[in-house]
């Protein structure tokens, strides 16, 4: 099956219980839950404006468990874009993605040209285990943007998926979305549907 080439696939890894699914939901659905369940792998899209046309800006969300290395590999080679969360509560959640930094690299051969964002997420928590400047300094070291966030506060949640867009550099890409659609929009939405099993 040729691949769609207005798809631009952003993929989120991070630790179990780091909110990656909340930031998903809360940028795409607006909507927030206190619950954990933990995810396989979901797939969402949102219509994006990329290069004066439109085109399909699709999130995967992945396992926070590392029971799934082909997966993991498969969606960091089919990506264009990744998001790494870790929580700002847990110093661990920090050094998981360590590993899975390395395997982007690995895989794509260099993050030179690759729109890589480092999020701490949850910055809203009091019992913090990773200061800011801490941060700053690994995503320094990898080469990549940095930025907190908290999906329960909705604290920069669009801004954190407009930065990834502003990073590539191979497209002109931005978000036109303003919380109001025309039903037009919503019933294409229905009838592509939301979610896609892989």
């Amino acid at each position: 099956m040729p691949e769609q080439s207005n798809d631009y696939r952003v993929v989120v890894f991070g630790a179990g219980g780091v909110g990656k699914s909340s930031l998903v939901l809360r940028f795409v659905k607006g909507t927030f839950r206190d619950t954990y369940i933990p995810t396989i792998e979901d797939t969402y899209r949102q219509v994006i404006s990329c290069d004066k046309s439109v085109c399909t800006l699709q999130i995967t969300d992945t396992t926070g468990s590392h029971q799934f290395p082909a997966m993991q590999r498969l969606s960091i080679s089919k990506g264009h874009a990744f998001i790494l969360v870790f929580s700002v509560t847990s110093k661990q959640s920090l050094e998981e993605l360590g590993p899975i930094y390395q395997l982007i690299v690995q895989i794509k051969g260099s993050v030179e040209d690759i729109p890589v964002m480092l999020v701490g997420n949850k910055c809203d928590e009091t019992q913090r285990e990773v200061d800011t400047r801490e941060a700053q300094a690994v995503a320094q070291q990898w080469k990549c943007a940095f930025m907190e966030t908290s999906a329960k506060m909705n604290y920069n949640v669009k801004e954190l998926f407009q930065e990834l867009l502003t990073l590539e550099t191979r497209r002109n890409m931005s978000l036109n979305i303003d919380g109001k659609r025309s039903s037009k929009q919503k019933r294409t939405d229905r009838i592509k549907g939301k979610c896609v099993l892989m």
